[in-house]
């Protein structure tokens, strides 16, 4: 078995590595025969994987198929494509001739996708699907800089109908075998690698334009907090398109040698957590906070004795925990016998869904509510919470495994620096800050100021080094009263309740605070039948002693905000904000303006005639 240093010996440093195509070779050439990815084979009906090797191979292929269309380096490229090993082959050929990448979200709306289409001026687009294309196809007009499209399905299986255009081909059969491997551009690590538009919560999103030096220092900042070595396995089911999956689920793997196994869909990734027992899990909140819900759901329907158990394991273990951490005292005789007994009757089992063996769990994108957290870290899970934007490449600071306090972003990675404006603000500096905006000077200069530090955007502050985030500035709410309220975490508060999907809260120029609830459908049936009401009539939603109970509720679960902050009105839904309605980016947060704008009228009567309605 390997030592610690041995293990180290295996990273690749950045110096070493200099571009994100140099870091590929680098990796094929020192562990070739080790497994570097794994997907499910839909045709086959099993689990395949290919070693560093063989995904050299691969990526030779990709590199011939996309020098044929002569691009100059520094032409843009698109990729709409859920993770699988095509994505990171398209990639990397790229990258070797020296051109740009512009991911795309699988399931963004074809007018996003043809705004950022346009707005790249992408030469070529790499698509999972003929029905992703046919979707774009009435906003061809719209970008007309695009000469190629390539098309991960075999259209002529899809339907024998379809005569595909000249620009237009299946991508088995476009790709060559035969033939050299064209040389690799001879790319300097600050040329431009990437052009990420950020999803946006208001407005048209923005390219981010990330070099090469970007992603590998922020990277390489990463595993010095987060060691991860080539035997560890990671379960990859964010979007790649998404800076925090592509720096911490993608580059950071390679530059470690670990193996990468792509899951085959939300839906199925309980499945695949089993199947695939991973050692390291990249997330975002609302995954864990959806598991949290679960879990709370399913102890509401067990006996009293199986809640005490699950609520003494977890108050153990939060105690270890602090302990192991050195802000608590030992746990006593009687708590570690009581551990011993709890641990495989209740943890080991709620981990064993997770499959078993996580090493690590990392959350980040957006704060994660602290009752979570606490809940898997009381029962073992090693989650880590950190913080970061597409803007920084993305990661700004984290928690260690070492020095963890829930409920804060950690501390700076290694090489980044912080500090806060006047009005808390948190401004960042690092070699991870972006090049700028794409075709946006303007905005680049409001973004990173001419000192280099970064305006995220966010209020935070810092207590013991740790940095705290307070929510967005845009998600402050001044309320008429002229009190603030930070929108975000009473949002989280709220959806931590098994009763509440989604939320958004309402204040901003208002008198009092009321919120725009999306119900979990069987939580919701269940508290109708409790109340004696039809939950599949949509009138019940409006009674008012249904309002008047959810508002009670909303008072206990925010019993410890002010005055100012409690909820005195709502409106009560059952139909999800979804990504294809635009009202949540691909990574679940809630487009603040969007919502409002589609639930006015509902908004405008919360507000009618200033009483409190009961």
């Amino acid at each position: 078995m390997k030592t610690e240093p041995d293990r180290k010996a295996d990273l690749i440093p950045v110096a070493t590595a200099g571009t994100l195509s140099g870091l590929f070779r680098e990796r094929v050439a020192r562990t070739p025969d080790l497994t570097a990815y794994r997907q499910f084979d839909e045709i086959r009906g099993h689990w395949s994987s290919l070693t560093w090797g063989e995904m050299a191979e691969r990526v030779g292929c990709w590199q011939r198929a996309l020098s044929n269309l002569t691009l100059a380096p520094g032409a843009r490229v698109a990729v709409q494509l859920r993770n699988c090993v095509e994505w990171v082959g398209y990639e990397q050929a790229a990258l070797a001739l020296g051109l740009v990448v512009v991911p795309l979200y699988p399931n963004d709306s074809p007018g996003n996708i043809a705004y950022i289409l346009a707005d790249s001026g992408s030469q070529a687009l790499f698509v999972g699907s003929l029905n992703q294309w046919r979707m774009l196809e009435s906003w061809r007009s719209a970008f007309p800089e695009l000469r190629q499209v390539i098309c991960l399905e075999d259209a002529a299986c899809a339907d024998a109908r379809f005569e595909p255009a000249p620009n237009v081909v299946c991508a088995a059969d476009w790709l060559t075998r035969e033939g050299s491997v064209p040389a690799d551009h001879d790319a300097d690590p600050s040329d431009l690698a990437t052009l990420v538009y950020t999803s946006g919560t208001t407005g048209r999103p923005k390219g981010v334009m990330l070099s090469h030096r970007n992603i590998l220092w922020n990277a390489a900042a990463q595993l010095e907090t987060v060691p991860t070595y080539h035997d560890d396995i990671l379960l990859s089911f964010l979007p790649l398109s998404h800076a925090f999956e592509r720096t911490l689920g993608y580059y950071l793997p390679m530059m470690a040698g670990s193996c990468v196994v792509y899951a085959r869909s939300l839906q199925t990734l309980g499945e695949d957590l089993m199947t695939i027992r991973p050692t390291a899990l990249i997330s975002v909140p609302r995954v864990y906070e959806k598991a949290y819900v679960r879990i709370q759901a399913k102890l509401a329907q067990e006996g009293r004795i199986a809640r005490a158990l699950f609520r003494k394991a977890v108050a153990i273990g939060w105690r270890r925990f602090l302990a192991g951490q050195g802000r608590a005292a030992d746990l006593g005789f009687a708590d570690r016998i009581l551990w011993r007994l709890l641990r495989p009757l209740v943890a080991d089992k709620v981990l064993a869904r997770l499959g078993g063996r996580l090493r690590i769990a990392i959350s980040g994108a957006a704060p994660l509510s602290e009752p979570v957290a606490r809940c898997f870290i009381g029962l073992g899970l090693n989650l880590l919470e950190g913080y970061g934007l597409t803007e920084a490449s993305p990661t700004i600071a984290g928690n260690r495994t070492e020095d963890n306090v829930p409920g804060s972003a950690g501390l700076p990675i290694p090489g980044a620096e912080v500090r806060f404006a006047a009005n808390g603000e948190l401004l960042a500096r690092s070699p991870g800050v972006m090049l700028g905006y794409w075709k946006r000077p303007e905005e680049t200069r409001q973004a990173v100021d001419p000192d280099g530090w970064l305006h995220t955007g966010d209020i935070a502050e810092m207590r013991e080094g740790r940095i705290y985030i307070r929510g967005r500035i845009k998600d402050i709410l001044v309320m008429s009263s002229g009190e603030k309220l930070a929108a975000g975490d009473l949002e989280r508060i709220i959806t931590a309740d098994p009763l509440f999907d989604q939320a958004l809260v309402v204040g901003e120029g208002k008198p009092f605070v009321t919120a725009l609830l999306v119900l979990e459908p069987e939580a919701w049936k269940s508290l109708a039948r409790e109340l004696s009401s039809d939950p599949a009539d949509p009138r019940t939603l409006q009674e008012r002693r249904v309002k008047r109970v959810v508002i009670e509720r909303l008072a206990h679960l925010l019993r410890d905000f002010p005055a100012h902050a409690q909820i005195r009105r709502v409106q009560l839904l059952l139909t999800p904000w979804t990504v294809d309605h635009g009202l949540v980016t691909p990574t679940m947060k809630v487009k603040r303006e969007e919502v409002l704008q589609r639930y006015k009228t509902e908004v405008d009567a919360l507000y009618a005639g200033h009483a409190i309605a009961m």
